[in-house]
């Protein structure tokens, strides 16, 4: 095993990136319910990268560690750009899009349109892997329109490791480019998970991960017989508690999982230092924070509160301790 492959090893399970859902709140958030768990930026297009608001884009918190920063673009040099900068920023890995199949995303010809160019990819993927030492993985589909039969997505995996890539994330579902926006390509295209085990089978020399539809760590578990990892998405947005135990049972780690309240605590203090260096609006924290109740008694009086309350100019983190204070009185009507 080299250094690389042993490295990922560390990570069976990880937090998908998620537009407008995995920003450095949300991750610092996920820190507070897992040490362990591989998260993932939401994606940054190389063009942002190269000419944008790089703090802006790339600033986290070093405890939002272990850390991938999602790219997406199609340009080799930009790429390979992006990786030096990925490495000097402090990023633990660099992943490229091929998996979104937004309409905006293929205008800018990136994402899933290029599983239908494998040999555009591996440039890209090599001159990345050439510019920097971080691990550089491929997060993609099994497919896109009618170029999904297993032996497609084989011949993709295939050429883009010859160029040295070992860490493939596969969305266990095709991509309709046209006629399904990127919500229902998330929901319609049936999952296929069959097709992701025979893959691991065929390249057992590749870090193999899957995704698509997983909500029980017992999937996760299943999983994990016939893959190298497992990533979940939606779920880790709307049921973050279930990673409480994930540190535990899947990294063998000693600590007690943490309490919803010690968490809703721990954000207080996260807030207080925000606003105490400069002006930010309560609800960019809290709107991550809603589904931390999901499933138990007062759930609704948490999400309510905090949606109501979070809005105001000048909110701040006693929202957090009044909405939890609500949630353990079993209170059922919000504090005005």
């Amino acid at each position: 095993m080299n250094a690389l492959e042993a490295s990922q090893r560390q990570y069976p399970v990880s937090v998908a990136p998620m537009m407008d859902r995995t920003d450095r709140h949300f991750r610092y958030f996920m820190r507070q319910i897992t040490q362990r768990t591989l998260l993932y930026t939401e994606m940054i297009t190389s063009a942002a990268m190269l000419r944008g608001d790089r703090s802006r884009l790339l600033d986290f918190s070093p405890l939002e560690k272990p850390l991938v920063l999602q790219v997406g673009g199609d340009n080799p040099q930009d790429l390979a750009e992006c990786a030096r900068i990925a490495a000097d920023w402090g990023y633990d890995e660099i992943n490229l899009n091929v998996g979104c199949p937004s309409s905006r995303v293929q205008e800018g010809h990136f994402g899933a349109c290029l599983m239908a160019q494998p040999e555009r990819v591996a440039a890209c993927i090599e001159a990345m892997i050439q510019a920097t030492d971080l691990p550089v993985s491929v997060k993609h589909r099994i497919g896109i329109d009618d170029r999904d039969r297993y032996e497609d997505m084989a011949h993709f995996v295939q050429t883009v490791a010859a160029v040295g890539c070992r860490h493939f994330s596969i969305h266990a579902r095709k991509a309709w480019l046209k006629g399904l926006s990127p919500k229902e390509n998330r929901d319609i295209p049936p999952l296929r998970y069959g097709e992701v085990h025979r893959l691991k089978r065929a390249f057992p020399h590749l870090w193999i991960e899957i995704n698509g539809g997983f909500t029980q760590l017992t999937q996760v578990q299943a999983q994990l017989q016939q893959v190298d990892a497992v990533m979940i998405g939606r779920t880790a947005y709307d049921n973050p508690y279930l990673f409480a135990t994930v540190d535990r049972d899947f990294y063998g780690a000693a600590t007690r999982p943490p309490t919803r309240s010690q968490i809703a605590e721990a954000m207080m203090a996260y807030v207080e230092r925000w606003q105490a260096q400069k002006p930010i609006k309560l609800h960019t924290i809290t709107r991550h924070m809603l589904q931390l109740f999901a499933g138990q008694p007062g759930s609704r009086v948490w999400k309510r509160y905090l949606t109501e309350q979070a809005g105001y100019p000048q909110a701040d983190a006693t929202v957090i301790a009044k909405a939890l204070d609500q949630v353990l009185a079993g209170i059922t009507t919000p504090h005005r």
